[in-house]
């Protein structure tokens, strides 16, 4: 599974951890978070979001 980047901050997406803080499993792929995920560390949306290569 591809790690994503937010484009705003840096963070990034691991789908191996999941986000706990939000009740996303690990093991949960970007492609399966709900449509109302935002990052958890600057409040930006999905589509603020970019594969890592």
């Amino acid at each position: 599974m591809d790690n994503y980047t937010c484009t705003v901050c840096g963070y990034v997406y691991d789908p191996e951890e999941g986000d706990p803080d939000s009740g996303i499993s690990a093991g949960t792929s970007f492609e399966d978070l709900p449509d109302d995920w935002v990052c958890p560390v600057c409040g930006a949306g999905k589509d603020a979001f970019e594969k890592e290569d």
